[in-house]
């Protein structure tokens, strides 16, 4: 049987039977009482750079990680010691904080990001000692408009519909699996045309995704798969609800191509 969802404060892990784990760790908006008042950005700017409606995409499996919190108070995609935006340059020049963030509230923020990696590694264990191997779809959005509501879209020469990040993982291992989610992404009939989908154009891969490949070395394949914000006006928030239904709909395709790559790779791994 699957173990029942687990509430936290700030993220929801969901355990099944699959050995796909699809997550949204970029989606929350919430941040805690303590800090609401230390911002200095309105929340309307801080969801510009966050990642909503990603959490509604990782109903494609029963391995669910969604984070509930604001990346501004703690970025749960970037390394520990850069876990917290203090300055500027750490937050696409944004002045994050009025002012500089009180060390006891820093440090209960990385309290909380410490719970929500050790949380994710044991709910990972348990997949990798069931499944011997695993993928993970580590969905994110990215914004092109940066110049403003009314301003050029970015080069998409540079900035793929969808970007697979591909980081650190084992390319050549993985092969099987990677090249099965894009062909499959790629081939999918799009409201009448074909996704521009690329690896490593865009980004590489964030923090959250090479933690995981190099705590479970050879035993996981994640990609992390960054849309492109072509479904929503990234200056107001509002979505295109019938594109977020179509985005879903493409991602749940791949998925049984993917899961046969993986067994595949899988039987070749020493037990």
């Amino acid at each position: 049987m699957p173990d029942t969802a687990t509430p936290h404060p700030y993220y929801t892990l969901t355990t099944g039977q699959s050995p796909l784990i699809a997550t949204a760790i970029h989606d929350g908006h919430t941040v805690r009482d303590n800090i609401s008042g230390l911002f200095s950005l309105t929340p309307d700017e801080r969801l510009r750079e966050e990642d909503p409606f990603t959490a509604g995409w990782v109903s494609i499996t029963d391995n669910q990680v969604i984070g509930l919190n604001s990346r501004f108070e703690m970025d749960l995609n970037r390394p520990r010691e850069k876990a917290i935006y203090r300055k500027p340059e750490d937050a696409w020049g944004l002045t994050v904080w009025k002012d500089e963030l009180p060390e006891e509230l820093a440090q209960e923020s990385l309290a909380r990001y410490d719970r929500f990696y050790a949380d994710v590694k044991e709910m990972l264990q348990g997949i990798a000692d069931r499944h011997g191997c695993f993928v993970v779809y580590d969905l994110h959005t990215y914004n092109h408009r940066r110049d403003g509501a009314d301003g050029p879209e970015a080069d998409p020469q540079e900035n793929p519909e969808v970007n697979l990040g591909t980081g650190n993982m084992n390319r050549q291992l993985w092969a099987p699996v990677v090249d099965a989610f894009a062909q499959t992404l790629q081939q999918y009939d799009y409201q009448g045309h074909y996704l521009d989908v690329r690896e490593n154009v865009k980004f590489e891969g964030g923090h959250f995704m090479r933690w995981i490949h190099d705590t479970f070395p050879d035993r996981a394949c994640v990609i992390s798969i960054e849309f492109k914000k072509f479904f929503m006006d990234e200056w107001t928030g509002k979505p295109d609800e019938i594109q977020l239904k179509e985005i879903r709909r493409a991602l749940q395709s791949t998925i049984e191509p993917v899961l046969k790559a993986r067994e595949q790779v899988c039987k070749t791994l020493s037990p």
